[in-house]
């Protein structure tokens, strides 16, 4: 292809103008130049290595460690009919032969490959073969120790410099301080590299840091006050879907994303969100990924988020319309002890994770020295439960391993459903005359798999959905009834995970290789965690601030809109303290008043008032009583 980069952006993202820095990063990978770029969440990093590659002849090579996130671009790009392919975990040797000779062959554009992958001699061997005109590695953080997402596995890139020294690479990045940017620079080999920060100011973004004691109160009034999308980010699974059925009570429409769902489930409730059909999105930190709505006016996280970085980015998703937006932090006394003990208390040691490691060599019967790349699919719970493990410590190991490329995990939920007819063909059809509803559930069933008289036969559950215009969740009932009906036999299994193991089954001996990246990395996360406590307590300094200096941007000013310059802002003469104090002790006047009720019937600032009722309270001019409101004390 030979056109101007706007060409094609118009042509394949229908858009008239690049965001700031697009079009120079691309201009300077076009010219063969090695390219670092630190491009805000939002910022369009995936434009600047899609471009280049598609006006140079030949493929580009994309490392990326989130196999979601690579699925999401594939689609994307075969969807406006650029050919690209992804190799993930869980492709036979006869599958990854097939795929490598497309990209060599079929007039392929992009190839998105793990970093583990770049360890095989199979894809060493067909990369030499195809003409790479760019590689591309996204998340670049990853590449350094001092990461928030450090992988070992991201060393393997290097190999990409034997493999095709005279191809330029592009490393891109949402969040990195200056450390971390010299760290990725030196271990990708760049030679004078075109390095482009991208300011992290948001000018249309207020932070806030609100504490709230009732958090779901404040949540409420928040939402009906910005009718327009949001997103709350919450805890953990349970939480999602408790929180979404409180909001949808008070009539403010709500859906749930979390890792658990299968894919129907996460694609109709996503796509509500994005049609505007439901106003909030309450999610795990598993959502957000790829996602670009760009009318998003608040994200609202309940509790404390793990890092400053995954902070930014999930903040980093309101506003992209460049209306005004709102990233907001819900926090009350109990938070600080919450967060430690999520991320902290449950971080996995050198031997925990050794233990975990042996046991889920056991439970999928992995001999000793074997097990390279297989696969299987994983139930978490059922694992947890075997052998008596603590969740978040378990899933904290298993990261652990993923990151470390000793296995490969990948969130899947999958119903897994064994059949067995055990009646007659007579007695099948004396009961479906009875039960008619189950007619076309059950006829579909025959028809599609032959032996199921003779033994289980593995149904594909959303096939047989699809055919008798059901849900998966109906067909499930329908089955379960039908073997309390005596019918069938039926065994269901659920997971929601896959396992690859990467490396062959060597216990302690895998892990020792690893031990001081784990501690490395543990250490990190206590300074991570310390770093988000400081910054919702530090309410003297402009949260922007806070934030880019954070970052290492050199004297960034006050914003102006974040929860702390807004207190420091002169108030209007109606919401100075001391006409607050007469109208709160008028109001007080003709009965006890709960804080929430005063904040109301005043229309003040929350803050400002809390404060106001604090020194009355101090001067003694009013108590509060048994039922938690204030009154008038009778001097």
């Amino acid at each position: 292809m030979s056109f101007h980069p706007i060409n094609i952006l118009e042509r394949y993202w229908k858009f008239t103008s690049f965001r700031a820095n697009q079009e120079a990063v691309i201009n300077a990978v076009l010219e063969g130049e090695d390219v670092f770029a630190l491009m805000p969440t939002g910022g369009g990093k995936s434009i600047c290595f899609q471009i280049p590659a598609l006006i140079k002849e030949g493929i580009c090579i994309v490392i990326s460690p989130l196999i979601a996130l690579m699925k999401d671009q594939v689609q994307s790009l075969n969807n406006k009919g650029i050919k690209a392919l992804a190799i993930t975990s869980g492709i036979s040797k006869d599958e990854l032969d097939t795929l490598l000779d497309n990209c060599i062959y079929g007039n392929y554009k992009f190839l998105y490959l793990s970093p583990e992958r770049l360890q095989q001699e199979l894809v060493q061997d067909r990369i030499r073969q195809m003409k790479v005109n760019l590689i591309a590695v996204d998340e670049a953080h990853c590449i350094s120790q001092w990461g928030n997402d450090f992988r070992p596995s991201y060393s393997n890139i290097i190999k990409m410099r034997e493999l095709k020294p005279s191809t330029n690479i592009i490393a891109l990045t949402a969040t990195a301080k200056p450390k971390i940017v010299e760290d990725i620079i030196k271990q990708l080999d760049f030679i004078k590299p075109k390095v482009f920060k991208q300011s992290f100011f948001r000018h249309n973004l207020g932070y806030m840091v609100l504490h709230e004691e009732d958090k779901y109160y404040r949540l409420e009034t928040i939402l009906k006050k910005y009718k327009n999308a949001s997103i709350v980010y919450v805890r953990n699974r349970k939480a999602t879907i408790e929180v979404s059925k409180l909001l949808n009570s008070k009539n403010i429409t709500s859906t749930y994303y979390h890792g658990g769902l299968n894919h129907t489930e996460k694609e109709t409730n996503m796509n509500s969100w994005m049609n505007n059909q439901k106003q909030v999105m309450v999610a795990t930190n598993a959502f957000g990924m790829g996602i670009d709505k760009p009318d998003v006016k608040t994200v609202i996280h309940l509790n404390l988020p793990e890092s400053i970085e995954s902070y930014f980015q999930e903040a980093g998703r309101a506003g992209r319309n460049e209306e005004n937006a709102f990233a907001i932090i819900l926090k009350n006394k109990n938070d600080e002890n919450l967060v430690k003990n999520q991320f902290l208390k449950v971080l996995a040691s050198v031997d925990t994770i050794k233990l975990i490691y042996r046991k889920l060599c056991n439970y999928f019967q992995i001999s000793y020295g074997e097990g390279v790349y297989f696969t299987f699919d994983f139930d978490f719970s059922h694992f947890c439960k075997t052998y008596n493990f603590n969740t978040m410590q378990c899933y904290n190991a298993l990261l652990v391993l993923d990151r470390n490329s000793i296995i490969s995990m990948s969130k899947k939920f999958k119903n897994k459903v064994l059949v067995k007819f055990i009646s007659t063909n007579n007695s099948i059809f004396n009961y479906l005359e009875k039960h008619s509803k189950y007619d076309i559930i059950v006829k579909s069933i025959l028809r599609s798999y032959g032996g199921i008289f003779d033994h289980q036969v593995d149904i594909n559950t959303l096939k047989i959905a699809d055919k008798a215009s059901i849900s998966e969740h109906e067909l499930i009932q329908t089955l379960k009834q039908l073997e309390k009906d005596n019918l069938i036999t039926l065994n269901h299994s659920k997971t929601d995970a896959q396992i690859t193991f990467i490396e062959p089954r060597e216990d302690d001996k895998t892990i020792n290789r690893i031990a001081p990246i784990i501690k490395q990395q543990n250490k990190l996360k206590k300074t991570q965690v310390s770093a988000v406590i400081d910054y919702i307590n530090n309410d003297d300094v402009c949260k922007n601030i806070q934030l880019l200096s954070y970052f290492g941007e050199q004297n960034p000013e006050p914003c102006g809109i974040c929860s702390v310059c807004i207190l420091k802002q002169p108030k209007a003469n109606h919401n100075a303290p001391e006409n607050i104090k007469h109208d709160i002790i008028q109001l007080l006047e003709s009965g006890d008043k709960s804080s929430r009720e005063i904040t109301q019937l005043l229309s003040c600032n929350d803050t400002e008032t809390k404060r106001v009722l604090k020194d009355l309270l101090e001067h003694q001019i009013i108590t509060i009583t048994k039922t938690n409101t204030y009154k008038l004390s009778h001097l």
